[in-house]
């Protein structure tokens, strides 16, 4: 499988999720609150409140937790403020790494990133040192169950997709970001289960690595995970089969 597979992230993070629900909570938590208080607490209207919405129902957040997250965005609750922060990388072999998240302490948040880039072999670089290496797409995960290939392939090409690729875990849709709302809600009344959507970076070029270089890399990726204000990782390796 892909290493830049977004359901190889996927995986990589369900491993670790009962050992650290606390954190991906408090991460869910923020994203919401951030995506409230930018595009309003109406999900329907909010494309990227419904991402999040999803994605905490995917890691079996309460329903409260939600609401209360919500409104803390839209100042119905008090709540901290967060500024959004991305940063660009090298992980081992020359892979390129993408970090997003947000924060109350940018100072605190880029020293903490470079630490965990230089601990596991990479480098923490300037804006836009990587950028150029990764497309705004709309990417969503569909896992596969009791319908029709073709039909979920026609109905997502005819409402804007880009393609549909067919992997072992399901299917991944992409879309440019204009389009993305439209197609989603058209795959999304075929009755198929979401495992994620959302607005995400992806690349136009690739490093090839091996099986054990990944394992290395992972070391990286995971480090970088643990942190709270680490939202979002991307990068642009595949592995070589």
């Amino acid at each position: 499988m892909s290493g830049h597979s977004k359901w190889a992230t996927i995986k990589r993070k369900k491993g670790a999720l009962d050992a650290a629900r606390g954190q991906v909570f408090t991460k869910l938590i923020r994203e919401i609150t951030i995506s409230a208080k930018m595009g309003g607490g109406e999900i329907e209207g909010n494309a990227r409140l419904r991402a999040a919405v999803l994605s905490a129902k995917a890691a079996n957040m309460p329903g409260e937790n939600i609401k209360r997250a919500i409104q803390k965005g839209t100042g119905e609750l008090p709540g901290v403020s967060y500024d959004e922060v991305v940063y660009e990388g090298y992980g081992p072999y020359g892979v390129a790494v993408i970090v997003e998240g947000s924060t109350d302490n940018k100072n605190r948040t880029v020293a903490e990133v470079r630490h965990a880039f230089n601990k596991r072999g990479g480098n923490l670089g300037e804006s836009g040192c990587v950028g150029w290496m990764f497309d705004t797409k709309g990417v969503i995960l569909v896992e596969k169950g009791n319908f029709s290939e073709d039909d979920l392939m026609m109905t997502a090409l005819e409402a804007g997709a880009e393609d549909v690729i067919t992997e072992d875990e399901g299917f991944t849709i992409k879309t440019e970001p204009a389009d993305f709302e439209k197609v989603r809600e058209a795959v999304e009344k075929l009755g198929v289960s979401i495992v994620s959507a959302e607005i995400s970076k992806v690349p136009n070029n690739f490093v090839k690595i091996t099986e054990e270089q990944e394992e290395n890399l992972n070391k990286l990726l995971e480090t970088l995970d643990e942190l709270d204000d680490v939202s979002k990782l991307h990068t642009n390796h595949t592995v070589e089969s």
